[in-house]
């Protein structure tokens, strides 16, 4: 005021001033009353992978307090499998709608139009940010930068192949991590949510543990096995344990950053267990559409806001958004239609608002892109009704909730009726569904477009190193001319790129002529250079299931053009010099300048 008293020539140029800080210290107070949400994701841990939940061996301490500081939901559903459960937690649809149908071979992208949480969290003021697996696509645009996320630490596919000392990318660059995996992705969501503490926040930390590979820590593993278990439940366990521990670091920084009470913590996992183990005497387990594949812990935590108490009204991953929009107090976002519910009336206690009994969906679907409507399930309130692809089961969840009495012949009339609402639901839900090929989205400025092995498609004597074309899997037995690999692309403009190849080819099999073509565009080069490195050592505890990891050669082969458009990169051998022309992980196609 001194200053405005024997300074009065500056007043019209202060109280603009004055105005503009009063104006600013408003709007961050009002930014600052905005919720944050931390929401945690794992992978392939079942309902029964809590100690809450009764598992004789496993502590989960962590995850246990966050679940009685909040809402427990008793019966949440998910997905059978990965992607498809991500797909409908980001978007608030049943994934069959979203593109995202199975796991792998471009089955699991989901269609960049889609409106993810991230966009609707950005769109209202937040910070985006992801820390983990991804596994809706892993090119631009179906890619978590591409999908609304600021920042993105992770990977894009189904699974890593190593859990220690990771390659890793940070938004779309590469890097080679430090440490185990868990470990480092707690780090980065709790870096990301300092940096951004004194704005709203959207923090999604879908760990990839106790996916498969059985690669953990010595100290975790030791624990289990001193109780006498087979090395596969010491290292899911083990696995669990750690995601348990970063758990609560996670919340610890919450508490040192004073963010406790402004938080939504949400704790989910995106299937059921990934083999047979503790799941609280359920049918079922990952890939199946039983009770026991589908159902999974749920818990929300606002302090002062959701009282402690355990929701019993059904609820699915499909209802996360719109509760979120909700709870948040959002204005109602411009999205396609959805399929979920709020549940923050409940959550909140001002309203019953999500019915007592409705009818949820269930479907699954392996690497076939011939989609059958088997196997599927109906869920209400009391029953389960399960199509596997014979006759359709009926199991009574209040009387038989291990589902070991079909009531299927019992009840005729309800059985027709369920298998009419099914049928209504999966065509609707797979109207507008292509089956056909998925082209790969390239021509984006400066973006590097990688075609992966498991993302082609082949003929002849070409198969699979692994078998099922899962990601990091690749190709062998090229052994003839007519062995030909095949990828989609589809690009807004003609667009001409650096082409390359990774492969390998052992001692006295180079030599081979080859050929990669789009359109009228081709490129001839011959395998020239002998490269053949043994598999690198893997900590697994137990045999994987994936393929492992080798390295491999990064060969020019020239530049090629790619129409407007959708058109076909093809790789095919013009000669094959000895017994085969290599293996083939896969071809990169570089923006020229890069």
């Amino acid at each position: 005021m001194w200053f405005l008293k024997y300074n009065s020539k500056w007043v019209w140029l202060v109280l603009p001033l004055v105005g503009f800080g009063l104006w600013s210290f408003g709007s961050r107070e009002t930014e600052k009353e905005k919720p944050n949400v931390l929401f945690i994701l794992t992978d392939d841990q079942g309902w029964g992978d809590l100690s809450l939940h009764g598992n004789p061996h496993l502590k989960t301490p962590n995850l246990d307090r966050l679940a009685t500081q909040g809402a427990q939901f008793e019966r949440f559903y998910v997905s059978p499998l990965c992607a498809p459960t991500r797909a409908s937690l980001l978007t608030g649809r049943y994934h069959l709608r979203t593109g995202t149908v199975s796991v792998s071979r471009t089955l699991e992208v989901m269609n960049a139009e889609e409106v993810t949480l991230a966009e609707i969290f950005k769109e209202n003021g937040y910070a985006t940010g992801c820390f983990g697996k991804w596994h809706n696509g892993e090119h631009f645009p179906n890619t978590p930068n591409g999908q609304g996320f600021d920042e993105f630490l992770g990977f894009c596919a189904g699974h890593l192949t190593n859990y220690f000392d990771s390659e890793l990318l940070h938004n779309e660059t590469s890097f080679k991590s430090r440490g185990y995996i868990t470990d480092i992705l707690a780090d980065a969501a709790m870096e990301f949510m300092t940096k951004n503490k004194s704005e709203p926040f959207f923090c999604y930390v879908p760990f990839n543990a106790p996916h498969t590979p059985h690669q953990v820590p010595e100290y975790y593993f030791q624990k289990y096995k001193k109780q006498g278990l087979t090395d596969e439940l010491a290292s899911i366990y083990g696995m669990v344990e750690n995601v348990d521990d970063n758990v609560g670091r996670l919340l610890k920084k919450l508490d040192e950053l004073k963010l406790t009470e402004n938080t939504i913590v949400i704790f989910a996992t995106d299937n059921g267990p990934n083999g047979n183990r503790y799941n609280g005497d359920m049918k079922g387990v990952k890939g199946s559409v039983d009770e026991g594949g589908v159902r999974v812990p749920f818990f929300v935590r606002w302090p002062k806001k959701i009282q402690s108490k355990a929701v019993k009204s059904m609820a699915m991953h499909i209802d996360l958004l719109p509760s979120l929009v909700e709870l948040c107090g959002f204005p109602t976002p411009k999205t396609l239609p959805l399929d979920g519910v709020s549940f923050a009336g409940k959550l909140l206690g001002k309203s019953p608002d999500v019915p007592d009994d409705r009818t949820l969906f269930t479907h699954v679907a392996q690497l076939d892109k011939n989609l059958k409507p088997t196997p599927g399930a109906l869920r209400t309130n009391r029953y389960r009704w399960v199509w596997k692809g014979n006759e359709p089961e009926l199991y009574d969840m209040l009387a038989d909730p291990s589902q070991k009495t079909n009531r299927a012949n019992q009840n005729p009339k309800l059985m027709k009726t369920m298998k009419e609402q099914f049928d209504d639901w999966f065509g609707r839900a797979t109207r507008e569904l292509s089956m056909s090929e998925r082209p790969v989205p390239v021509g984006f400025a400066g973006k590097e477009v990688e075609l992966a092995a498991h993302e082609a498609n082949f003929s002849g004597n070409l198969r699979y190193k692994e078998g099922h074309g899962w990601a990091h899997d690749w190709l062998t037995q090229w052994t003839a001319p007519s062995d030909q690999m095949e990828w989609q692309v589809e690009s807004q403009r003609p667009v001409r790129y650096i082409a390359y190849l990774r492969y390998t080819c052992p001692e006295g099999q180079t030599g081979s002529r080859i050929q990669l073509s789009t359109g009228s565009s081709a490129l001839k080069a011959t395998i020239q250079e002998a490269f053949d490195p043994p598999m690198l050592p893997s900590p697994d505890r137990v045999t994987r299931k994936e393929a492992y990891e080798k390295e491999w050669r990064l060969v020019e082969l020239g530049e090629i053009s790619v129409p407007a458009g959708v058109s076909t990169l093809r790789l095919s051998a013009l000669s094959v010099k000895a017994d085969e022309v290599a293996e083939i992980k896969s071809v990169v196609l570089r923006p020229k300048g890069n």
